[in-house]
């Protein structure tokens, strides 16, 4: 008796790729799978700002006395703070501002951290020891005081012309860059330890006996095979520059007003804490959620890019 015909969906059936496994991975982690929506609407909110503004005839810049701590209505829909200003527009120019900042500072410190992280485990010796002395002698110091230090030094005295100096894109580049340089030590050390671990590979060992030049080697060879660690710390550090922006906001010392960010607007709302409490609440909620949004996202993709997560689940 003849077995019968496979059917036509077992012929059509998806190979299991290594991307598809990934992906069915991370969308077992379904808070990183929300939070990956939430980061989304939120980012598309955020470059809606000018539309909103535009729709509800309201301005996140322009003051207007008369609209001065107006209540929630049709037009205010988050109300209007102690200028008149758009409560609501203000938040999304601000989580502009603060996305931004997070997202190209830890863009820049994993460029930083990874090319420290590959050459000092590949090239190993002395030049290993003293970079990874560099990476603890950054880790040692004081993280916040740093940088209140850093954002307090005047661009103009460094020979900047003021009108770049204290210009908003100035501020602005001057932040991303400082947080940047103090963010790169755990991306660092992380290359490195996959770096030590890939470097003993025959792939890598007969690469290097075919006279590949060692910049060819962690390029091409190593340089890939770090991209999910990469990928991962870069993630989880977006939230913490967020929080190291909004504090030094806070204090003055970051993005300075008019251009609104969610760390000047809870200095602007402290003195009204008690008497107009939705000018903080709104802006550190803005904070808190997009900071554990990233958390755990960071955590799903971290659960994803690992091979080991199938084999537990078995």
């Amino acid at each position: 008796m003849n077995a019968l015909p496979p059917s036509s969906r077992d012929l059509v059936k998806p190979a299991d790729t290594p991307r598809r496994r990934v992906w069915r991975r991370f969308l077992r982690h379904r808070l990183a799978v929300a939070s990956g929506i939430l980061l989304a609407i939120m980012a598309s909110l955020c470059l809606a700002a000018p539309l909103f503004e535009t729709v509800l005839g309201v301005s996140a810049f322009k003051t207007d006395l008369f609209a001065r701590f107006a209540p929630t209505d049709s037009q205010f829909l988050l109300g209007a703070d102690e200028a008149g200003r758009d409560v609501m527009t203000r938040l999304l120019h601000g989580g502009r501002i603060s996305l931004a900042v997070g997202l190209a500072a830890s863009v820049i410190a994993a460029v930083i951290g990874t090319f420290i992280g590959l050459v000092a485990g590949y090239r190993g010796g002395w030049i290993d020891r003293v970079l990874m002395r560099l990476t603890d002698g950054v880790i040692a110091l004081p993280l916040l005081p740093l940088l209140i230090v850093l954002t307090a030094i005047d661009p103009a005295k460094l020979g900047l012309p003021e009108s770049i100096a204290y210009s908003e894109q100035a501020t602005l580049y001057r932040i991303t860059i400082i947080v940047a340089l103090v963010g790169w030590t755990t991306v660092a050390r992380l290359v490195r330890a996959e770096t030590l671990s890939l470097r003993s590979r025959d792939f890598v060992r007969a690469a290097v006996s075919q006279g590949a030049m060692p910049s060819h080697v962690m390029r091409r060879h190593i340089l890939p095979n770090c991209a999910s660690v990469i990928v991962v710390a870069t993630t989880l550090s977006i939230g913490n520059i967020i929080l190291l922006e909004s504090v030094l906001s806070f204090l003055g010392l970051g993005i300075q007003p008019p251009v609104p960010s969610w760390g000047n607007m809870l200095t602007n709302a402290q003195e009204l804490v008690w008497s107009e409490p939705w000018l903080a609440i709104w802006p550190g909620l803005a904070i808190f959620i997009t900071v554990m949004a990233f958390n755990f996202l960071g955590d799903g993709l971290q659960e994803a890019l690992d091979p080991r997560a199938d084999r537990s689940t078995n």
